[in-house]
């Protein structure tokens, strides 16, 4: 009796643990329907809005309901006119002091609005005139503009414009002399106004009460003409920028309630701006969102040779930017002063510029770049926000960037002539895990992250398309012309299935998980190499696929939840290791697949001779006369699935 009270038992612990691991799977099922659900519910909303023709309005803050939009396109039309009391005086000064003969899309819109006394948040692509739309403004408006901006060398570099077009514009921060602070502050209420724009760090607002205090007497005569806040998403926590001390300066609105805001900003989703209006406490912002495509730039994604690929931009530099101005951007102080020795022993004018440089030497580094003494700076993401040169022909990223938005940012420095220019990224396996310990520490740093390793992966959807997806734009693929590379070459990839890999790749790291072992993503892919250590390669299937597909897989592992991210700090780094992610039970199920599509270029010789065997020549042929019938559709050559050894 006792035996089959203990046999019944076993067999109900046996059912109990398939149950269990069956509504593991299902949870797992349900749960990325949700999400799948949530982001086609967004951009249903996101057509609907598009296809009533309105503009975007940011919702007042503590909203719940959703509400007819305030700023209609007839609005819209109304403040593109000429025809307001200050319209005269606009274009006057439009020609004379800033050389320009007309507005660009927008421009003007923004400008009578601010005049208007509207709050405003203005989304436009780098390089298209955002500054206008508060420069221009301050010199038809009494009293001064107050300008927030994230970096001293940015303000630098407006003050030099300005001054060179005859502007007075003044600053103030750290290093500002304590006879200059004087004088500036004595100007802030002088009815005169010896200045018509003050530039200050977000800091100096959060730190100065002397300076509230002469915003508040400069309020109280109608001197504050208006505040502008550049790099407006650097407010909130969701932007790629985000900075601490600008959190504070909802101050403003709150003590100067009368006078209009305008926030600029290249790079902000509908979410970071409805983050800004709460943090600035603006009630009812009008939104204006530029077109994000800038057409004259074509991008590309190339992968690494090697870790370095130095190689590889050098002989870019020299065999397609002759005597052409370009910047590359590496990932760290380090790597821009190695990268630029080694352009510079290959025969290409180069600088580096980071942060840590003395401020006399990097001036000397943009003022060269800028006169095409130098042809290359080598560089952080410390350089470029602000700086205006128009015939930069090419942005090369050496490390990936570690979101969309700071790419999107960084590449826009490019062609501001409206001449074609190219963004080329480099992208390796190793920069992934470099990048991601970096931002470690950012709430969404790893999201981000991912979003841009995802684009680089990519190979089969418009780059455009996903700047688009990750902006709330509406996109269609025929825009591009072919300015990116996978709408060029875009029956360059095959569709695969890797479900037999990726159960191999994760059987290793569940091995090392069970004998308490830890792996960084390199150590993976050498493992499943058969490299790793002797007493492991007994146990470890070895797999005979080359380097760069084995990277691609466990890429797309990651990406996709198979894999997660293990992090470990040491009091000197932190340390990258890959664990099982939510999806891995997955595999246990026999039913389950995994397909992934890849560039032929990343699949070894071996590789592609072995999947055309596998197909058969009946099949393979089917597949060629499909090519030849839809040779203008990108994606027909990946309608068949084929399997990897």
């Amino acid at each position: 009796m006792a035996n089959k009270v203990l046999l019944f038992s076993d067999d109900a612990q046996v059912e109990l643990d398939s149950v269990e691991a069956e509504l593991e799977m299902v949870e797992l099922q349900i749960s990325e329907l949700l999400e799948k659900q949530t982001k086609l519910n967004s951009r249903k909303n996101k057509l609907l809005q598009t296809l009533e023709g309105a503009c975007s309005s940011a919702q007042p803050s503590g909203s719940s309901k959703p509400r007819k939009p305030s700023f209609s396109k007839q609005d819209l039309q109304h403040y593109e006119e000429s025809d307001f009391s200050w319209s005269e005086e606009v274009q006057a000064k439009l020609c004379s002091v800033f050389q320009l003969s007309k507005f660009r899309p927008l421009q003007q819109a923004a400008i009578n609005l601010s005049m208007s006394g509207k709050d405003l948040f203005l989304v436009m692509p780098t390089g298209r005139g955002k500054s206008l739309c508060y420069q221009l403004p301050a010199l038809c408006s009494k009293g001064f503009t107050l300008v927030i901006a994230p970096l001293v060398s940015l303000m630098e570099d407006q003050l030099m414009y300005l001054k060179s077009v005859n502007v007075p514009a003044v600053t103030l921060n750290a290093s500002s002399t304590k006879e200059d602070s004087k004088q500036v502050l004595a100007g802030m209420i002088d009815k005169n106004s010896p200045f018509k724009l003050l530039y200050v760090t977000p800091e100096k607002i959060a730190k100065s009460k002397l300076l509230m205090s002469k915003l508040e007497k400069a309020y109280n005569m109608g001197l504050l003409a208006r505040i502008a806040v550049d790099e407006v998403h650097c407010c909130s926590q969701w932007g790629h920028d985000f900075r601490p001390d600008y959190k504070l300066l909802g101050i403003l609105k709150r003590q100067f309630p009368k006078v209009p805001l305008v926030g600029l900003t290249a790079t902000a989703t509908s979410n970071v701006l409805k983050d800004c209006q709460k943090i600035l406490c603006v009630q009812e912002p009008i939104t204006l969102t530029a077109p994000f495509n800038r057409p004259n730039l074509y991008y590309e994604v190339r992968f690494k040779d090697n870790e370095d690929c130095v190689d590889q931009i050098s002989q870019l530099i020299r065999e397609r930017y002759k005597n052409q101005s370009g910047i590359v951007y590496v990932f760290s102080q380090k790597d821009a002063e190695a990268v630029a020795t080694d352009l510079q022993k290959r025969n290409i004018l180069a600088q580096p510029y980071h942060a840590n440089m003395e401020p006399s030497d990097k001036s000397l580094v943009h003022q060269r770049w800028s006169s095409k003494k130098i042809q290359v700076v080598v560089a952080t993401v410390a350089f470029g926000m602000g700086i205006d040169k128009a015939d930069v022909r090419f942005v090369i990223h050496h490390t990936i960037s570690k979101s969309i938005e700071n790419y999107y940012q960084e590449s826009g420095r490019a062609g501001r002539d409206d001449g074609s220019a190219d963004c080329i990224v480099f992208f390796g396996f190793a920069d992934i895990f470099r990048v991601s310990t970096m931002v470690v520490m950012e709430n969404t740093g790893q999201q981000k992250l991912q979003n841009m390793v995802a684009y680089c992966q990519n190979v089969d959807r418009c780059r455009r398309a996903m700047m688009a997806i990750h902006f709330d734009e509406v996109w269609n693929d025929d825009e591009c012309n072919q300015m990116c590379d996978v709408c060029r070459h875009g029956n360059d990839y095959i569709t695969m299935d890797i479900t037999k890999h990726a159960r191999d790749v994760v059987t290793i790291v569940e091995m090392a998980s069970s004998m308490d072992e830890k792996l960084t993503p390199l150590k993976v892919c050498d493992a499943w190499l058969g490299k790793g250590p002797a007493k492991h390669r007994k146990t470890i299937k070895v797999t005979s696929l080359s380097r760069l597909e084995v990277e691609s897989i466990i890429i797309h592992l990651l990406l996709h939840g198979y894999f997660s991210e293990d992090f470990s700090f040491t009091p000197y780094t932190t340390h990258f290791y890959l664990k099982l992610g939510r999806k891995a039970a997955l595999l246990k199920k026999d039913n389950h697949s995994i397909t992934m599509k890849m560039r032929r270029r990343v699949m070894s010789h071996a590789t592609v001779k072995k999947v055309s065997e596998s197909a058969g020549e009946k099949s393979s042929a089917k597949l060629e006369g499909k090519r030849a019938a839809d040779s203008d559709n990108k994606k027909s050559v990946a309608k068949k699935v084929k399997t990897l050894p």
